[in-house]
C-alpha cells in the first residue's frame, strides 16, 4: 500500500518515523509494516517525507464503521427493551467508573462490543509501551513532565477555549433550535471551563511523556476480523511537522479514543433518525439517554484494559489524582478544538462537542 502526502514539510515524516521505529525496533505486531519510503532530498540537503510503502494488511474496514455496525444492533436492543425504561447515566468521573464493573444491563444491551473495547485499550497500551521502550534513542525516551509542558498545555486550552466560545456566541441563532438552548447553557459555563483548563498547571504531575499516536480515534484502526491494526501515525496533519514530533503524556490519546466513543455514540443516534427507526423528537428524549450509557461504559472497558496493560509498561502516572488532572486536561482540550471544528464546518454536529463539554464539567463537579 503506498501512501503519497498531499503536505511535505522539511524532515521526516512522523507516520515513517513511528513506523520504522514500531517495524524495526519493537516487537509490537498491530500496524502495517514500513517496507519502504520516497523521500525528496534538495541540494542543501534537507530531506522530505513524499510517500511510505506498507505492507498490505487484509482487513474489513476501519473500527468506526465497524462501531457503528455494532451501535445499530445497541439501539435495536434498546427499542425491544425499552417501556418507559430511563437509562441511568453515571456522572462519575470514567477513572472513577473505571475502579468498579459495567452494570449488568449495560453489559447485556452493549453485548460483543465491551470485548472489542476492552482488546482496543489493550492495544493501544501495549502501542505506548512499545514506544517507550527505548530510553538510549533521544527521539523515543520518555522524558519528564514539566512546568513548562503543563503551563503550554494549559495554554492551549485556553486559546482554544477562548476561540470556541466566541464563535459559539457568534454563531448561535444559527443554531438548529433543538440545539440552540444547550448550546446557551455552555456558553453560560464559560468560565468554569476556561477555569477547568487551567487546573492542570496549577500543582506538579508526576508523570512520562513519549512518542504517541496523535491522531488517535477509531477511523485510524483497522478491523481484521479477530482483532485491530493501528495505522496512521502522522498526527494531526493540519499541525507543523516538529509541532508533531513533540512528546506528551499517552493519555492524550486515550483523550482521542474517549471522544471518538463519543462521536460514535452519537452518529448512532442520528442514524436511528436518518434511517427512519426513530423521530427526532423521540431520539432527543428517549434514546439520547441510552446513547450516552453506551458512551459511558464502553469507555470504561476501553480504559480498564488500558490501565492493566499500560500500568506493566510504567508509562502512567503513579497516582490516580495526577492521571484524572491529565486525562481530563486532554478531554477538554479534544472537545475545544472539536466545538470550534464543528461550528466552522458542521453546524448539525455542534451537539456533539456541546453534550461532551457538559458532561466534563459534570464529572469534574461530581
Amino acid at each position: 500500500m503506498l501512501k503519497l502526502f498531499r503536505r511535505v514539510a522539511d524532515g521526516v515524516n512522523p507516520d515513517l518515523e513511528l513506523g520504522r521505529f514500531l517495524t524495526e525496533r519493537t516487537s509490537f505486531p498491530h500496524r502495517a509494516p514500513v517496507a519502504g519510503a520516497l523521500e525528496y532530498r534538495s541540494h542543501t540537503g534537507a530531506s522530505r517525507t513524499v510517500g511510505i510503502l506498507h505492507g498490505f494488511v487484509p482487513h474489513r474496514g476501519d473500527a468506526w464503521s465497524y462501531t457503528l455496525e455494532a451501535l445499530d444492533r445497541y439501539f435495536a436492543a434498546v427499542r425491544t427493551r425499552q417501556s418507559g425504561e430511563q437509562a441511568a447515566v453515571p456522572h462519575q468521573p470514567v477513572l472513577t467508573l473505571a475502579e468498579g464493573d459495567v452494570p449488568s444491563l449495560a453489559s447485556e444491551l452493549i453485548g460483543p462490543y465491551l470485548a472489542s473495547a476492552r482488546m482496543l485499550g489493550q492495544r493501544t497500551a501495549e502501542l505506548h509501551c512499545a514506544l517507550a521502550s527505548d530510553p538510549e534513542d533521544p527521539r523515543f525516551a520518555p522524558e519528564p513532565m514539566t512546568t513548562a509542558y503543563q503551563h503550554a498545555l494549559a495554554q492551549s486550552i485556553q486559546d482554544l477555549a477562548t476561540q470556541a466560545f466566541r464563535l459559539l456566541g457568534q454563531c448561535l441563532p444559527d443554531l438548529p433550535a433543538a440545539v440552540r438552548e444547550e448550546a446557551q447553557q455552555v456558553l453560560a459555563l464559560e468560565a468554569a471551563v476556561l477555569a477547568l483548563g487551567q487546573a492542570v498547571a496549577q500543582r506538579p504531575l508526576t508523570a512520562l511523556r513519549i512518542r504517541i499516536h496523535g491522531d488517535y480515534h477509531l477511523g485510524q484502526v483497522l478491523d481484521t476480523g479477530d482483532g485491530f491494526i493501528i495505522t496512521d501515525f502522522e498526527g494531526e496533519p493540519a499541525r507543523p511537522l516538529r509541532e508533531r514530533q513533540h512528546k506528551h503524556a499517552p493519555l492524550k490519546d486515550v483523550a482521542g479514543m474517549l471522544r471518538s466513543f463519543h462521536y460514535a455514540a452519537y452518529t448512532g443516534l442520528f442514524n436511528q433518525v436518518n434511517q427512519g427507526v426513530s423521530s427526532p423528537s423521540e431520539a432527543h428524549t428517549a434514546f439520547e439517554p441510552w446513547a450516552q450509557l453506551w458512551y459511558v461504559w464502553v469507555s470504561v472497558e476501553f480504559l480498564q484494559a488500558y490501565l492493566s496493560y499500560a500500568g506493566a509498561g510504567s508509562v502512567l502516572p503513579p497516582t490516580r489524582d495526577d492521571r484524572q488532572a491529565l486525562l481530563e486536561a486532554y478531554l477538554l482540550e479534544k472537545t475545544v478544538y472539536e466545538l470550534r471544528y464543528e461550528l466552522n464546518n458542521r453546524l448539525a454536529w455542534v451537539r456533539i462537542p456541546l453534550q461532551g463539554m457538559r458532561h466534563l464539567w459534570e464529572t469534574a463537579q461530581g
